[in-house]
């Protein structure tokens, strides 16, 4: 069973992480990872040789991360790669695609959501559950207006603000 959950976490950092460090060519031989790096991968043991080096590369990646995670943070892991399997196939791919329309924002853009969404959680938990309880409450055409509001009220602070709304700009 630990092995098990041990496969799960590492096939999470699989899927989140979009790059690799290793080139396509360089294989990696199971004998060059440290004992703690074959402990975590044991499942991959009989196919290593066959997982391409992209995939080990990822492997490696994420059990190094995994090694080094605490405890807790290890669990919290496990429970949200439990979640993330109990999601069905088009609630994964909306998943996908709307972290790839993420990924393609601007920077400025994605620091400035992650920013509302930790202003959002350092929220009392009731405070939290009004503000989702009223978003779903709302119409298609009202969520719009609510999301437009924000990312222009966040767009006035931020610094360069006045220029940005200079017409013809």
């Amino acid at each position: 069973m630990k092995r098990n959950s041990v496969c799960l976490v590492v096939m999470t950092f699989i899927l989140s992480l979009g790059s690799s460090a290793m080139a396509a060519d360089d294989v990696l031989a199971w004998q060059d990872l440290s004992a703690a790096q074959q402990e975590i991968l044991r499942p991959y043991v009989d196919d290593w040789s066959s997982i391409s080096a992209e995939r080990q590369s990822r492997l490696v990646e994420g059990a190094q991360r995994w090694s080094e995670m605490q405890p807790a943070d290890r669990a919290a892991a496990q429970t949200r790669f439990q979640t993330w399997r109990n999601l069905d196939d088009v609630q994964r791919t909306d998943i996908r695609r709307r972290y790839q329309e993420f990924q393609r924002l601007p920077a400025s853009e994605r620091a400035r959501i992650r920013s509302n969404f930790d202003h959002f959680r350092s929220l009392p938990a009731d405070r939290r559950q009004q503000l989702r309880d009223r978003y779903r409450r709302m119409t298609p055409e009202q969520r719009q207006r609510t999301r437009d509001r924000l990312r222009d009220r966040s767009r006035a602070t931020r610094p360069n603000s006045a220029r940005d709304r200079r017409p013809g700009h």
